[in-house]
This record gives C-alpha cells, structure tokens and sequence, in this order.
C-alpha cells in the first residue's frame, strides 16, 4: 500500500457578503445580502452570518429574503472583486501542493498526500493557510482535513465559521455517526423528510439500514449514495481524475430548485467565474459542458460544441442556458455546474482553422473587450465594463 491519501478542503466563510464587509467596515456586524434588491426583486447570490440567522440563504428569492431580514443592506454582485481576490488566494493554496482542485469560487481542494516532510503536518498546513488568509486578504476561512475529498468537505463545515477540523484515517465512519442527519454534505431537505417519514431521523439510523433496503426506496443512485456517506465513505462526488482539462465552477443548494429564472441566475455566476479562470490560464475552448445533479442524486453532465472559441461570458453563457433549455426536464435540481471542456493551448490550435473558426464581428467584439478588461484588472486598474452583463441578463 502506498501512502494514506490526505486531502484540505478550503472554504472562504460567507465570501461574497465578507468581501462586502472588508471594503465597507460599516457594514460589518449587520445583516449583508449580497443579490436581489430591496424592492424585492432578483435572486440571493450570498449573505452574510448575520443575514443567515433571519432564515436566508443563497438562491432564495430576495422578496423572500427582505420578509425575513427587513433590516438586511442588499448590495449589486461584484463579481470582478470576488474573482480578484479569489485568484490571489488560490495562488497562496497553490504554494502548498502541486495538486489543487478549484471547485468554485471560494472552495478548493488540496492534495497534500507526502506532502507531510516539505509542508509539516497536514493540520499544521491548514492553520497556516487560515492565518495567511486572514493576515493577507482580511478574510476568514473554514478548513477540513481528512482521507477523503468527501470527508475534508463535511470536515471544513464542522465548525463554521473560522474553524479546522481534523479526521484521521480510519476515523471516518465516527465522525459521520456523531453528525447529525443535516449535516450530511448533499443530503438535501427533500430526502430528509423521506428519510423521516421511514423512521430514520439519525444518522445511525441511516448507518443500520440495508443498501438493498435504500435503494427500494431511493433508487439504485440515491440508496448507493446514502448508504456510502452514512458510513464516510467518499461517494465519489469530487473526482480528481480529469479525462481531459476543463475548467469548471458548481454550486449546491441548499434546497432543490425548479425555478428556471433562478437557475438562470445562478447559470450566470458560474459562467462569470469559469471565463475569469479561462483568462488566467490562457486556454481556448470550444466545448461548454452543465453538470446536473438531481434530488435522487443521480447526476449527468451534458456538454456541446460550437465552431469557434468560447471567448467571453456573453457567449458562454448564452451557449450554458441554450443547453440548459434543451437538456432539462424541470426536474427540481440539487447542483449546478458549469464549464469549459478539452481545453487546449492556444499554441496547439495552430494552423486548425475548421476547428477554432472565428465568431461573428460583434462576438469578436465583445470577447476583446472582456479580455482587455481583465488585463488591465489584472494590472492593477479598478475598472468596469459600461452596462455590463448582469445588468443585461438579470432577473428584473
């Protein structure tokens, strides 16, 4: 046997709404809604810990949201911020392993396997990455260690916010038993409330249950996955094996969704910070790929090709909902996931004409001015493209 696989899973805590606080300290300490506005009108991207213990959470209508917290400051998304400080704090992960797994914008993993002798102890690591984080970015991260990438998620949630967890090898299945059915990473309200109605209210109710028992009622998807993480075995939901490079963002609910304005919302997000990470790395692409996970936790990634490089948001996204439309059926939605697939070097497309064909002159356009944009950000320059696209695609 070789090594024991340790993972670092790396939360930033409440990252939108804190990022809100940094730069306007007044606000710190009050309910922040990060999304919507106050007229009720738009969708919760985040919200502060302040905002949480009226009820809200992301995705939730912000009509909804100003019901709970009347008091709450609603602010505009600024998803350029967001996306600045994220890449400078994945380039500090980056210093700690060769192997990171960004899985959005505020989450990563880390392989520290053998790192122990360059880095020290896994524990140690994520201490000093709490530390930076806050000394560096005036933010706070939550951070889990354990054998799996499944485990290290549940791990980083344990003691939120600000907080570290360790589960050793072979710990696994105690951790999960002394959680509680809510905290079950992907165990959604809907199958709680099926598992209830079973008798199962524990997790070690869940735990005594038969893997046959679970997928008569579950599904074959759905009891496999149960009965896997009532015993903190990774259900095999992070992979870190890549049939070819992509660059991808996801999100889970905190509750299933159907609303398509919503989701559309949510879309636009995710394309946002695919396209910022596409510019960093240089790739080009022409494939879009959706990852669709749904309430019986079956899950499917679709994915389509155009003739040309996807070189900007407007076009990423506009491919992302096309795709969305065909390929969804309306049912209630538990993750959402969006990316860029076969993601080449632009010196490997060369002399590939029919395979990178030119867009039209407005799409080229267009795809200058985001990439001129993110040059001079990246140089330092504070600036915004007039109108923008969430302002064109918003649901107002």
């Amino acid at each position: 046997m070789g090594r024991n696989a340790v993972y670092c899973h790396v939360d930033l805590d409440a990252f939108y709404a804190s990022v809100e606080q940094l730069d306007k300290p007044e606000l710190r300490g009050k309910p922040v809604i990060v999304g919507g506005s106050e007229r009720g009108r738009g969708v919760v991207s985040a919200c502060s810990y302040e905002a949480r213990r009226y009820g809200v959470h992301s995705a939730m209508p912000a009509a909804e949201a100003r019901r709970r917290a009347p008091e709450a400051v609603f602010l505009p998304v600024r998803m350029e911020r967001y996306q600045e400080l994220s890449a400078q704090i994945m380039t500090v992960l980056s210093e700690y392993t060769p192997t990171i797994q960004q899985i959005s914008i505020d989450e990563a993993f880390l392989d520290l396997t053998g790192t122990e002798r360059l880095s020290g102890h896994p524990v140690d690591v994520g201490h000093t990455i709490k530390r930076r984080i806050r000394e560096s970015f005036g933010l706070t991260a939550s951070v889990g260690v354990g054998p799996t990438r499944f485990v290290a998620k549940m791990a980083s949630d344990f003691d939120k916010p600000d907080g570290l967890h360790y589960v050793e090898a072979g710990g696994e299945e105690d951790f999960v038993l002394g959680l509680d059915l809510t905290d079950l990473w992907g165990l959604g309200r809907k199958t709680r409330s099926r598992l209830e109605a079973l008798g199962i209210t524990r997790v070690s109710d869940l735990h005594a249950q038969r893997i046959e028992v679970l997928r008569g009622h579950f599904g074959e998807a759905g009891g496999t996955f149960l009965y896997r993480i009532a015993r903190g075995i990774d259900p095999g939901i992070f992979s870190g094996t890549r049939k070819s490079h992509s660059i991808s963002s996801e999100t889970t609910f905190e509750r299933d969704i159907a609303d398509p304005d919503i989701l559309s919302a949510i879309l636009l997000e995710l394309c946002e910070q695919v396209m910022y990470r596409r510019y960093r790395e240089g790739g080009v692409s022409r494939t879009v790929q959706l990852k669709l996970r749904e309430h019986d936790f079956s899950t499917r990634t679709v994915r389509r090709s155009v003739a040309h490089d996807i070189g900007s948001t407007d076009e990423l996204f506009r491919e992302a909902k096309r795709l969305l439309g065909e390929r969804w059926d309306g049912t209630p939605l538990r993750l959402l996931g969006c990316g860029l697939g076969n993601v080449q070097s632009p010196e490997s497309t060369t002399g590939q004409p029919e395979l990178f064909e030119q867009p039209d002159q407005s799409a080229e356009r267009r795809r200058r001015l985001e990439q001129a944009v993110f040059r001079l950000r990246e140089g330092g320059a504070h600036i915004r493209k007039a109108g923008g696209l969430r302002d064109e695609h918003r649901n107002e």
